[in-house]
Formats: C-alpha cells, sequence, structure tokens
C-alpha cells in the first residue's frame, strides 16, 4: 500500500475515533462553561448602540451631550449614560490535534487532545452566547455565530487535520482574534516563525499550554523505553533519575522560549496542567478574550 493510501487511512480512523469521543466532550464542555458561566461578567462593553448599559460618573473631557440630566437631578453629581458596544468580535480557534497531545501519564487524567477540545468547545459556547463570530482556524471560512456557527465549528474539528503540529496558516484580516491551545512541543524556529507570521498581520493571540504534569517533572523511575509520537523513534534510558535534573532544565528552557515569543508579540500565554479542573483555565481564557476598547474594533 502506498504511503499516502497509508497515511489517508490513519487521518480517517482518527477522525472516527474523535467522532465517537465527541458527544461526551460536548457534555463536558457544556457542563464547564455552564459553570463558569456563573462566575463571570459579560462581554458588554462601551461603544457605539442603543442598548443601555450604565450610569458612570462625568469626568473632564466627556462630551455636554452624554451627560444624563435625569439622573445627575438625583445628586449632586454629573452622570453619563453608556451604551453597550453592539458590533461583535470575529475568533479563530485552534486546538492541537497532533500525535504528541494524545499523552496522558495516568489513566485518571484525560490526554492533552482531549481536554483541549473540551476547553475549545467550552470557551466558543461562552463566546457564542456573548453574541461574538467563530471559525475554526485553517478551515479557510468565515467566522459565524449562533447554534449554526457552533455547529459549523465542531464539524471543522471534526475534520481537521490531525497532523498538523502547530497552527494552520490562512489569510486572515488585520488584527484578527486568534484562541491557540496546545503543548506547543515543537521546534524553537518552527514556533518563533509561525508566531511571527501571525503577528505580521496584527493577530492577538490568547494561548493556551496544555501539559501532562509528568511532561515538567519526568516523574518515572528506573528504565523506562521512552517512544516519541510524532515519528522521533525509541530511547532506552536505563536511569531516569540520572537525566531528570537536565530534562527539567531543558524543558524550562522551552517554556520560557514561548513565554519570551508571547510576550514579544504582547499576547497573553497560560498554562494548564491536566490533572487539574479545567473550570479555572476556561475561566482563564476567557477573560484572556476580554473585549478590547471600542475604538479599536
Amino acid at each position: 500500500m502506498r504511503p499516502a493510501a497509508v497515511a489517508l487511512r490513519q487521518l480517517r480512523s482518527e477522525a472516527e475515533q474523535l467522532g465517537g469521543r465527541l458527544p461526551g466532550l460536548l457534555v463536558e464542555a457544556e457542563r464547564v462553561a455552564n459553570t463558569v458561566s456563573q462566575g463571570v461578567h459579560g462581554r458588554r462593553r462601551t461603544g457605539v448602540g442603543e442598548t443601555f448599559w450604565q450610569y458612570r460618573q462625568y469626568q473632564p473631557g466627556d462630551p455636554a451631550g452624554a451627560i444624563d440630566w435625569r439622573q445627575s437631578a438625583r445628586s449632586r453629581h454629573l452622570f453619563v449614560r453608556e451604551q453597550e458596544w453592539e458590533a461583535a468580535e470575529s475568533i479563530w480557534l485552534w486546538p492541537d490535534q497532533s500525535a504528541s497531545m494524545h499523552y496522558r501519564s495516568r489513566n485518571a487524567w484525560p490526554t492533552k487532545r482531549d481536554r483541549a477540545l473540551v476547553l475549545t468547545l467550552a470557551v466558543a459556547g461562552l463566546l457564542i452566547r456573548a453574541g461574538e463570530r467563530l471559525a475554526a482556524l485553517g478551515s479557510g471560512e468565515r467566522p459565524r455565530g449562533g447554534q449554526y456557527g457552533f455547529n459549523v465549528l465542531v464539524q471543522r474539528l471534526l475534520e481537521a487535520d490531525p497532523a498538523t503540529s502547530v497552527a494552520p496558516y490562512q489569510d486572515l484580516p488585520r488584527h484578527a482574534r486568534l484562541v491557540l491551545i496546545s503543548d506547543f512541543l515543537e521546534p524553537p524556529e518552527a514556533l518563533a516563525r509561525r508566531l511571527a507570521e501571525l503577528n505580521a498581520v496584527g493577530a492577538q493571540v490568547a494561548m493556551l499550554l496544555v501539559a501532562d504534569p509528568a511532561e515538567e517533572t519526568l516523574d518515572f523511575r528506573g528504565r523506562v523505553l521512552f517512544e516519541g509520537l510524532e515519528g522521533e523513534g525509541r530511547t532506552l534510558i536505563g536511569n531516569v533519575g540520572g537525566i531528570r535534573e537536565r530534562y527539567i532544565e531543558l524543558y524550562r528552557a522551552h517554556r520560557a522560549h514561548l513565554a519570551d515569543l508571547a510576550r514579544k508579540h504582547g499576547w497573553q500565554l497560560a498554562i494548564h496542567h491536566t490533572d487539574r479542573p479545567p473550570e479555572s483555565a476556561l475561566l482563564g481564557l476567557y477573560e484572556m478574550l476580554a473585549p478590547r476598547a471600542a475604538g479599536r474594533h
């Protein structure tokens, strides 16, 4: 059988396996989203619109026409009536589904891939409820809102190429907003190059690194056979303890490099461990996507 046919069969098998797990992941994502939605503020923001949002005290520089005289008459202070910004944002989402994301060191914990998908679906649900438009990065499609937009996103995640281990390329508008959820275990040069391409179009990126605890600590004992999940081959280590310190040093250096890249581009990076509940990661990710000032839409 030709290599291309073997690869196609493998991709089809991956999609079928994901499709079989998807109902459970959707249920988990909905549960997580419902839990977090009770503790977050809406994504309303000041701007041009017809819907009242709030009163605030008058500040020097505010136009006189913005003063609400009826509300001000009830106090010794002047108050301005603010309207809700009604323009929806467009956000592209990408959960890494490559082979390295299949890893978990304990059966009690989810794979990095399942956790990335749950968080992607959960944040998508929150954003759809807030009236935003979404698309899967790499689909080439325009963002859509509502339940239809959510359903299309789910379908595109099912169809995504699991061999893609870096954020896929597609033409994006200036200042596009992106969510990247991955273990980011790519060569530093590849990471730097792709993130620089996104920065070149002015993209605003929220990055969530998903890690299994064993990846940080190399929490193994004695003689261990390690097998790369992305074709790196096998390595037999006679005494894992003898290399642990050097491994941790290299792992931390890689993460520091990623943090430096995010900082350089003015992006936000958060870290989530698969042994921790997903709710805290979702809340942090949602807050990273807080609406920008009205003048920057």
